[in-house]
């Protein structure tokens, strides 16, 4: 399948312009494709209790469950300047778990893949007896 990043990274700036993020002002849009083309967006919604805040990845694999299930193939997030940014390590094992085996990810760096950002996951298998 052809990707159109350009596409996807708008969809993340899209979402990034709703984010909620009064404390710290770092506003943060994710936005990727299912494996039947559906595409999910998320932004961040900080609270006062810093530890309950949700990053973008959380809303975007809420809304991949929300609207069928599945799993990602091409992931992006971005910043408020709309630059392409990291997933934070949390997010990581959130989309390992949620994507498929070979999920892209567009980093600063170029294309990399999920295992490649997240290399010797903890996964669903590591908790079978």
């Amino acid at each position: 399948m052809a990707v159109d990043w350009d596409q996807l990274r708008e969809a993340a700036g899209d979402a990034m312009e709703r984010a909620y993020a009064p404390y710290s002002g770092y506003r943060v849009g994710a936005a990727a494709l299912a494996e039947d083309g559906r595409l999910v967006a998320g932004c961040n919604v900080e609270n006062a209790g810093y530890g309950v805040t949700l990053c973008a990845e959380c809303g975007l694999v809420s809304q991949l469950h929300l609207t069928g299930g599945g799993h990602l193939t091409h992931f992006v997030c971005v910043n408020g300047e709309r630059e392409v940014i990291m997933p934070c390590g949390r997010c990581r094992q959130l989309l390992s778990e949620n994507g498929t085996r070979d999920l892209q990810l567009l980093t600063p760096e170029g294309l990399r893949s999920i295992d490649e950002v997240l290399p010797q996951a903890f996964g669903p298998a590591d908790l079978q007896h």
